[in-house]
C-alpha cells in the first residue's frame, strides 16, 4: 500500500499470508500490555486469517449449526458468532482511549464511521442499524422480507475489547471472502438478513485497495466531532 497515507504516529502493519488466529490473538495481547506500559506506540493491524469461526461473549451455541466445519476460537470480545478467512480484511485495532477519551460508545461509532467513509469510495452505501452491531448495505434488488421491508447484507463486522483502556480486537470487511463459509454459523445471531461482500456486489475491489482506503480515512473517522450518541 502508498506509505505516504499512513498515520505517522501509530505503528500501521499489513501482515502478508494468512495469520494464525491463537498465535495473533496472543501477539495482540503482548502488544496492548506494551502500548498500556507506554512501552509501544498504538497500532493497527491489518491482515486474513484462515477459514475459522470465533464466538464473542454473547455468542449462543445454537446460532454454530456446523460446529465441525472449521477451527471455533473463543475470542474474549463482544458480539456473537463471525466468520474469518481469505478474501476478508479483518483490522485488529489496538488505540489508546486513555487518550482518546474514555468512551466506549463514542469509540464503537467512530470505528463505524471509518468503515462507512471507506465502502463510500467503492459507491457502497454502508449504515448503521440500531441494535446491530456492524455495517449494512439495503439490497433493493433482492426479495423484500415477508413483512416488507427490504433485505440488508451485512458487509462489516465490529467487535472490541478493552484493557485498561486499550482496544483490542476490531473489525472485519468483506472484500471476496467465500460467502458460503457463513452458512456454519448464524452470523452475529441474526437470522432474517444475509451478508455480503464488495465483489458480490459488482465491485472488483483488491485488498490493496481497501487497505489504501482504510488509510486515508483514518484520521477523519476518529475526529471527535464524529461521535454522536445514537
Amino acid at each position: 500500500m502508498n506509505d505516504t497515507l499512513l498515520p505517522t504516529d501509530i505503528d500501521w502493519q499489513v501482515l502478508p499470508g494468512l495469520s494464525d488466529y491463537a498465535d495473533t490473538l496472543a501477539q495482540m495481547e503482548a502488544r496492548v500490555a506494551a502500548i498500556a506500559l507506554g512501552h509501544a506506540p498504538e497500532t493497527i493491524w491489518l491482515l486474513e486469517h484462515p477459514p475459522l469461526y470465533t464466538a464473542g461473549t454473547s455468542a449462543n451455541p445454537a446460532d454454530l449449526s456446523e460446529p465441525n466445519r472449521f477451527p471455533v476460537h473463543i475470542a474474549g470480545r463482544g458480539g456473537q458468532y463471525t466468520y474469518h478467512g481469505p478474501g476478508q480484511r479483518v483490522v485488529y485495532v489496538m488505540l489508546d482511549l486513555n487518550k482518546r477519551g474514555r468512551d466506549v460508545r463514542c469509540f464503537v461509532n467512530h470505528i463505524e464511521a471509518w468503515v462507512i467513509t471507506t465502502l463510500a469510495e467503492f459507491g457502497v452505501t454502508g449504515e448503521r442499524r440500531a441494535g446491530r452491531v456492524g455495517v449494512w448495505v439495503t439490497r433493493p434488488e433482492k426479495a423484500p422480507l415477508p413483512d416488507g421491508s427490504a433485505r440488508e447484507d451485512k458487509i462489516a463486522a465490529i467487535g472490541i475489547k478493552l484493557r485498561r483502556w486499550i482496544s483490542f480486537h476490531g473489525l472485519s470487511i468483506n472484500v471476496e471472502p467465500d460467502l458460503e463459509h457463513f452458512t456454519g454459523i448464524i452470523p452475529c445471531g441474526i437470522r432474517e438478513h444475509g451478508v455480503t461482500s464488495l465483489v458480490d456486489l459488482g465491485l472488483p475491489v483488491t485488498m490493496e485497495d481497501v487497505d489504501n482506503a482504510l488509510a486515508r480515512n483514518f484520521a477523519n473517522s476518529f475526529a471527535p466531532r464524529n461521535c454522536k450518541s445514537d
